[in-house]
């Protein structure tokens, strides 16, 4: 492919606009005037506004360890201190405190979720069709378990369950009030479950 020569008009044309720009400076293009603006683009924007950590030293951790912040639900213990409080207050206060005796108890520590949901369900039915009113539900806390996938995974499967079973039928027929229990009677590896009357 030839390449085509300019003519006198081509030449005429191009001299003008030579004439008419000024060579840049590449540096001075990308650099801020003293008076922070750009030759460009004007007012160089400020940069917004960091918040400020202190420096990491490789192979040391964070003296600020973060929160962890994917788990946008309250923690379970949370959760069950706003819930209402269904039962005698008086009685619901001597709970709390670990001044109520359980008048039964089970075991779920250790158990699947197939073989817990069916003995916690025989157990709760059992003690309120007993006239029991006070029922102790262990659970155990559960470990600690990173399992690598992308998906955090609750630790304590058990701990989290008891509760939403308590809260469904059949149970919740039964059920007035469950709270974490105090750390005399296992803390927060255990429920007290305080049953309806019997009718």
């Amino acid at each position: 492919m030839s390449r085509k020569r300019l003519d006198k008009d081509d030449l005429s044309l191009w001299k003008k606009v030579t004439e008419r720009t000024e060579k840049l400076d590449v540096d001075k293009l990308f650099r801020a005037d003293s008076d922070g603006t750009s030759p460009i683009h004007g007012p160089t924007p400020t940069p917004p506004q960091i918040r400020k950590r202190s420096s990491v030293v490789m192979g040391k951790p964070d003296p600020k360890p973060r929160r962890n912040t994917h788990d946008l639900m309250p923690s379970l213990p949370d959760q069950l201190r706003q819930a209402p409080v269904q039962m005698d207050s008086k009685a619901f206060g001597k709970l709390k405190r670990g001044k109520m005796r359980p008048e039964g108890r089970i075991d779920l520590h250790g158990m699947t979720l197939d073989r817990a949901h069916p003995a916690l369900t025989k157990f709760i039915l059992g003690s309120h069709a007993k006239g029991r009113r006070l029922v102790l539900v262990i659970t155990g806390k559960g470990k600690m378990r990173d399992e690598g996938g992308p998906i955090p995974v609750r630790h304590g499967v058990l701990r989290h369950q008891v509760p939403q079973w308590l809260s469904m039928p059949p149970l919740s027929s039964a059920v007035l009030q469950v709270s974490q229990a105090h750390i005399s009677h296992g803390g927060g590896g255990a429920y007290y479950v305080y049953l309806r009357r019997h009718r």
